[in-house]
């Protein structure tokens, strides 16, 4: 899949115009001139630039690439399916995690990812709930991420 470089920096424009109002509405730290907003406020402006010359760019290519192109994978139901799933699990994450928790959920979208890129069942729930843990353990644990426990939080360590 190929998209013109107009989409992407249309994309980034949007991303560096949103973070930038968002990190105008960061306090200021009294005494420093310097704030929570200086390095996100940056970043933003990077990317507005970087976005601003993508989208000329693929503006004045815009004959000659189209907006997308599709592979030949897209023409592939297996595949369609497989990327329909990764987006699938990530709403599946975003909508269900708080509720449910982040170690079934994330076990569930992992198991569900492994089947249907046809791993065996039985290798795939093994992968899915070892990989589970340590991702919990790396981001609850090492990291101090506050990970929803959702329907676990009785028995949350």
């Amino acid at each position: 899949m190929k998209f013109n470089d107009a989409v992407f920096g249309l994309i980034l424009l949007a991303l560096g115009v949103l973070v930038l109002a968002v990190v105008r509405s960061y306090p200021a730290i009294p005494g420093q001139q310097v704030g929570p907003a200086l390095f996100p406020g940056l970043i933003a402006v990077g990317l507005c630039i970087g976005g601003a010359m993508l989208l000329a760019k693929g503006w004045r290519e815009r004959q000659a690439v189209a907006w997308v192109r599709l592979g030949d994978w897209a023409a592939s139901p297996r595949h369609m399916l497989a990327a329909a799933l990764v987006v699938g699990a990530v709403l599946f994450y975003i909508f269900a995690s708080e509720w449910l928790g982040f170690l079934p959920t994330a076990a569930i979208s992992l198991l569900a990812l492994m089947l249907a890129m046809r791993v065996p069942p039985g290798r795939a729930v093994l992968v899915a709930l070892i990989a589970t843990l340590l991702i919990h353990a790396a981001f609850y644990k090492l990291l101090r991420v506050p990970l929803p426990w959702g329907l676990l939080t009785p028995i949350a360590w």
